[in-house]
């Protein structure tokens, strides 16, 4: 009963994607899937789950956030590392990366999001995170991914990020160094990304630190609408020109650092002029 309460459900989502697809519905067919007898790959990724569960986020994409993309045809066929700036309390900007990816770039892709450890262990989260192709972050499954083609999207802010208060958007927090690391050792070019939008959409004016860590929440913001729950901000997205840097994975911190600042100066250089280039925050 509970198989074909779940395969119905599948299948309006399904039917949802594509009725919003239209045109472009194509695509979707066109989007690489495991070639294995189980449908999925070694992570668990599926590729028609994953365009079920895509739905709300492409509505959200085309007709609440209203997301414009900038420099797509930018991205390299194969291996790939999408880093980008995180921001909104809510990890939407990851998704809105993830749309763009699959329903505008030259060639359909599904982005493999690097979750935080703590995710997974929510009831329910860790099977469907890994049917969408999200996996938990760990240095092994990004090399493993990367090994094979695929395009990785990373946040080196991590929880900094999305913890920002009101008075630090769009600025940076410290970047880590292990991105750095898996691009040296997998030969893997980066792209920046830069996301505008996400910062206004929940804005927080203090964090509950001490009750986040009795509830196991790596935060608790205490935002603007009194819970996270999204502004319909509009969202643009900037892809900029590959980065391929050279050196080994082993080298001292020092070394990588001046590789990751390059990185974090060049997407704190497009996170600018889009400010500069925005006429307001809602359209």
């Amino acid at each position: 009963m509970f198989e074909k309460v779940g395969d119905a459900v599948r299948n309006r989502l399904s039917g949802w994607t594509r009725s919003m697809m239209g045109a472009e519905q194509p695509r979707l067919d066109a989007l690489a899937r495991p070639d294995n007898e189980y449908g999925v790959d070694a992570f668990g990724f599926d590729a028609d789950f994953a365009i079920a569960t895509v739905a709300p986020f492409l509505w959200l994409y085309k007709h609440y956030f209203r997301v414009q993309t900038h420099g797509l045809s930018k991205l390299p066929k194969g291996r790939v590392l999408l880093v980008s700036n995180h921001s909104g309390q809510i990890p939407i900007d990851g998704a809105m990366i993830g749309v763009a990816l699959l329903t505008e770039a030259e060639s359909p892709r599904v982005v493999r999001g690097m979750v935080e450890k703590w995710v997974p262990s929510l009831p329910y989260v860790s099977t469907v995170f890994a049917r969408a192709g999200q996996i938990v972050g760990t240095p092994e499954n990004c090399r493993r991914l990367l090994n094979s083609g695929e395009a990785v999207m990373v946040f080196p802010e991590g929880v900094r990020g999305i913890a920002k208060l009101w008075p630090q958007r769009y600025q940076l927090q410290e970047f880590g160094l292990g991105f750095m690391r898996l691009a040296l050792e997998t030969h893997t070019p980066i792209v920046p990304v830069a996301v505008i939008g996400g910062e206004e959409q929940a804005p927080a004016f203090a964090n509950l630190t001490p009750l986040a860590k009795l509830l196991g929440f790596p935060v608790l913001p205490v935002t603007l609408t009194g819970v996270p729950i999204p502004l319909p901000t509009k969202y643009r997205l900037y892809f900029g020109d590959p980065l391929t840097f050279t050196g080994r994975p082993d080298d001292d911190d020092s070394e990588l650092e001046k590789k990751v600042r390059t990185v974090r100066s060049t997407i704190q250089s497009m996170i600018d002029q889009g400010l500069a280039e925005r006429k307001h925050v809602f359209w």
